[in-house]
């Protein structure tokens, strides 16, 4: 069982134990190593950060660590973790990628995501090599460390640490290429003016458009400077906000966990979508013209059903979580759409997704991933994808989430003890679970699993009634309590 990575990278609050500079560096070391043993013929590592103010201190305790083993660092500075996974596959004897971000949690806490060098997060087996690394073995040793060097003759060869130029552009680059390549010929001429020469397919059914007005929400975080070059003035009526990170700011009151403020400025600017990216700009959570949520799930049932239509959607398969709606599946469904679930986290749903050889998946969190287009999940890339569905189908995008209709969801946390039980086991417990999901017959259902991170057992109960459904979870997380 791994001590270190969860299911997302290692976390912790920052200058505590496990994010603490010099285990930062020993993971430096760790990766470097690693990766040498991988990939024989690489010479660096890409490194990129949030905006929070712990990041400076961890990227030079990584950077120290990978450096010490002979290893050069690229350093992109703040910017979207995607980005990164883009980079390492791009750059000419790159091995691996690091992201110093926690994704939507508070400035305090911090985290470290690692790519391989194909752009893909780390597998589970990969992980537990690194952490045995971390944890049992002595980097510094004179028996360990100075047995690799001297295996490789390199004392005094110890990696550089430089900047990525002008990353934020070439990744801005990036998008916006794949967004015009996807546009219908109607929307291409609209937006770019007649005689592009670029080449797009046809709109089934040809309108016309004018430029879409965007509210953004940076979070203060990653998309900060990157989104507005994105979402030009050429291209669109933007107004973003905040997007003046003070390295304490990230995701404090805005931000795709809490959407408040987006919406009152969707509604007074009489904007058509806004757009609300996480700290780390991996997610997105939209907003329709009346500044009800689109979270996840709708946001996958929009773009398959779009991209079914137009022949886009690889072997008719969409992958998600268990933790997404039950109304995602009865879209799906309405739709001739196949719809494939795996266990929560992001890799999980990319592993799934290759497995079946489908190209779009992702969690109602809004971490969506289009696997013909990117290696991982990418909120600017998904807020795209929408707005090319808006164009081609001249549609709002509350008529376009009107394709799925949302279940009302209770979700508890029951605090357990942290040796985690096997609570199928207990028969009380297995027993009331099997009574709720009987006298919610196939209007709902039930789900029970423990948390990836914490010692809790989460409930979660969906069904057409929510007073219904919250006593129902509420019956279940009583008997956990009495039991566990």
């Amino acid at each position: 069982m791994k001590k270190l990575f969860g299911t997302d990278g290692i976390r912790g609050v920052a200058n505590k134990y496990p994010m603490t500079p010099f285990l930062a560096m020993k993971t430096g070391m760790a990766l470097a190593f690693f990766m040498k043993q991988q990939k024989s013929h690489f010479s660096s590592i890409v490194i990129g950060k949030d905006t929070r103010v712990s990041g400076d201190m961890l990227e030079a305790a990584l950077s120290a660590g990978i450096s010490s083993m002979g290893v050069n660092v690229l350093c992109a500075g703040v910017i979207p973790t995607p980005a990164v996974a883009f980079f390492v596959p791009m750059i000419k004897k790159a091995g691996a990628g690091i992201v110093i971000s926690p994704s939507h949690n508070a400035y305090y806490e911090n985290g470290i995501k690692i790519f391989n060098a194909s752009g893909y997060k780390l597998k589970d087996d990969e992980e537990k090599i690194i952490e045995d690394l971390i944890l049992n073995h002595d980097l510094n040793s004179n028996d360990y460390f100075n047995k690799i060097m001297e295996s490789e003759n390199n004392h005094s060869n110890t990696g550089r640490i430089s900047s990525l130029s002008y990353a934020h552009e070439k990744y801005a680059e990036f998008l916006k290429n794949l967004f015009r390549s996807e546009l219908s010929s109607s929307a291409e001429s609209e937006l770019f003016g007649a005689g592009s020469k670029l080449s797009v397919a046809e709109s089934e059914s040809p309108v016309s458009f004018q430029k879409l007005k965007l509210v953004v929400d940076c979070s203060n975080g990653a998309a900060s400077e990157i989104a507005p070059l994105i979402f030009t003035g050429d291209l669109f009526d933007s107004e973003f906000i905040f997007n003046s990170p003070d390295g304490r700011n990230i995701n404090e009151n805005c931000g795709s966990q809490y959407t408040k403020t987006l919406g009152k400025l969707v509604v007074k600017h009489n904007a058509d979508v806004g757009f609300a990216f996480d700290g780390d700009a991996d997610r997105l959570i939209a907003l329709d013209e009346n500044a009800e949520e689109i979270t996840g799930d709708r946001i996958l049932a929009i773009c398959a059903n779009h991209a079914k239509k137009r022949g886009e959607l690889k072997n008719n398969i969409v992958v998600s979580t268990v933790m997404s709606n039950i109304g995602l599946s009865k879209a799906l469904e309405s739709l001739g759409i196949d719809h494939v679930t795996t266990d929560v986290g992001d890799r999980e749903v990319l592993q799934k997704m290759q497995e079946t050889g489908a190209v779009m998946g992702g969690e109602d969190s809004g971490h969506m991933i289009f696997s013909d287009c990117h290696t991982t999940g990418d909120g600017i890339l998904t807020a795209l994808k929408l707005i090319i569905v808006m164009l081609d189908t001249g549609k709002k995008i509350s008529e376009l989430a009107s394709i799925m209709t949302v279940y009302p969801q209770i979700l508890m946390n029951v605090e357990v003890d942290p040796s985690k039980p096997d609570f199928m086991k207990i028969k009380e417990i297995a027993d009331e679970i099997c009574a709720v999901e009987n006298e919610l017959e196939k209007q709902g259902r039930v789900l029970v699993r423990y948390s990836g991170t914490q010692p809790l057992l989460r409930v979660m109960v969906e069904g057409p009634d929510k007073t219904l459904i919250e006593q129902y979870c509420k019956r279940i997380c009583s008997t956990i309590k009495t039991k566990i």
